[in-house]
């Protein structure tokens, strides 16, 4: 292994280079069509599919914070922004005073099932598709481990 100071050999910065690429133009496609069919940006569809899968469709909003890796103040920006469009609403916590809830509405849980359809097209046309099986699995198993080593820290 390399000193962590020293300039990336060319197959690492080819690496690098790809993944940058890739990740910045998938993210324009998913988020290209969340505004074209729900009017959603990507984090505030990440936010309605993690409250959807919560039990009662409801989280603090700390622990949101946590799921969709957001500071806090940006959940608050994307919550409010949900909540002006009537797919969350947030609710005191009755066990603890300094805890709020967001909680998806039936709005936003019909918000998100008007998008899903396409965001799954979108996903599978611009990333899954391209790929063989085996590169799929090596995929998510590295950058699996790239995600835990950054949740560590």
């Amino acid at each position: 292994m390399s000193d962590a100071g020293e300039p990336l050999e060319p197959r690492e910065l080819r690496a690098w280079m790809a993944f940058l690429a890739a990740a910045h133009l998938v993210d324009q496609e998913v988020e290209r069509q969340l505004k074209r069919d729900g009017g959603l940006s990507h984090p505030e569809f990440e936010v309605l599919v993690k409250l959807h899968g919560a039990a009662g469709g409801r989280m603090r909003m700390s622990d949101l914070a946590r799921e969709v890796m957001v500071s806090k103040s940006r959940l608050t920006y994307q919550v409010t922004q949900l909540e002006r469009a009537g797919l969350v609403k947030r609710t005191g916590c009755e066990s603890d005073r300094r805890s709020v809830w967001a909680e998806l509405t039936g709005e936003g849980a019909a918000a998100l099932a008007g998008v899903r359809p396409g965001h799954r097209r979108v996903v599978r046309e611009v990333l899954i598709e391209v790929l063989t099986p085996e590169e799929i699995e090596v995929l998510g198993d590295a950058l699996g481990r790239v995600a835990d080593r950054l949740r560590d820290r």
